[in-house]
Parts: C-alpha cells; sequence; structure tokens
C-alpha cells in the first residue's frame, strides 16, 4: 500500500456542521444498542454542548479536515484535551473523532490522519495520544494496532 500524507487545516463552519452531524448520528448509532435512542440522541447532544461549546473555536480543540497531496479532503478528525487527566498536568491529548471519507477508505488515509494528529499535539508538547473505540469496530482496531495503539482498559459488556 502506497503510503499516504495529508495536511491538516481548521475546519471550514460548514464542514464542522456537516462532520458535528456525521459524529452524533454514529454516537446515537452506537450508545442506542443499550439506551432508548431518545436518550442517547440527548447525550449526544449534551456531550457536543459540553466538549465544544465554541463549535469549531472551542479553545483546546483541533477539528481538522485532511487533504490530501491534491488538495481533495480525504477526512477529518478532532484532537483535544485528554479528558482523563486534570486541566493543568495535561501531558496526553485525546482522538475524540476520527473518520476516513468513503471513496479515500481503506488507501491509507486513517494512518495518514493518524500521523499528521500524533506531530500535530507532538508539537504542543503532548507525549501521548489516547482514544475509545467501539469494541465491534474491527477495521478501526485494526488501523490503531497497526499504527502502534495498545489497549489501555477495557469494558465489557453482556445483554441478559
Amino acid at each position: 500500500m502506497t503510503v499516504q500524507r495529508v495536511i491538516l487545516r481548521k475546519m471550514t463552519p460548514a464542514e464542522y456542521v456537516a462532520a458535528t452531524e456525521h459524529r452524533e448520528a454514529e454516537s446515537v448509532r452506537v450508545l442506542s444498542r443499550v439506551q432508548p435512542e431518545e436518550i442517547a440522541r440527548e447525550r449526544v447532544r449534551q456531550g457536543t454542548a459540553r466538549f465544544l461549546p465554541d463549535g469549531v473555536d472551542t479553545v483546546g480543540h483541533h477539528l481538522l479536515v485532511a487533504e490530501n497531496e491534491s488538495g481533495e479532503a480525504v477526512g477529518n478528525a478532532w484532537v483535544g484535551p485528554d479528558p482523563g487527566q486534570a486541566s493543568g498536568s495535561q501531558s496526553s491529548a485525546w482522538l475524540y473523532d476520527i473518520n476516513v471519507f468513503k471513496p479515500f477508505r481503506r488507501l491509507g488515509y486513517g494512518s495518514a490522519i493518524l500521523t499528521a494528529a500524533e506531530a500535530l499535539i507532538s508539537s504542543e508538547g503532548k507525549t501521548a495520544l489516547g482514544l475509545n473505540v467501539v469494541g465491534d469496530n474491527e477495521a478501526a482496531i485494526a488501523l490503531y494496532h497497526r499504527n502502534g495503539y495498545e489497549v489501555a482498559s477495557m469494558s465489557m459488556r453482556k445483554s441478559i
């Protein structure tokens, strides 16, 4: 597979709306497995309001579009403070969302976006990038393993 490279840039307001709609729909889809859809939808909206009170201009958060060498938007990412660390001791960042647009999937752009996000947070003095992944998202799990990510904790569930 060809090694891809991307340039990250700040989302435009329209790109932010589209990315938020996509992220929230995916989150509702996942949460609806364990709670009523209406509750999941409200929980997701509250999360967006809490973590991104100023949208694309929220301080400390990077809402990014990834462009390939031809200048095409191939995906996006949201990187910000690690929610598991106290605000005064931020040595790591958190990958809240990553998305490779359908026409560009399975071409190496996921790895390229991760590499660019890691370089960005490293330039800010961060020493780690954490993330959550849904347990049945095998493609994402494989992407993270290929890029050196290891399981830091695991939550399991059984419906009875």
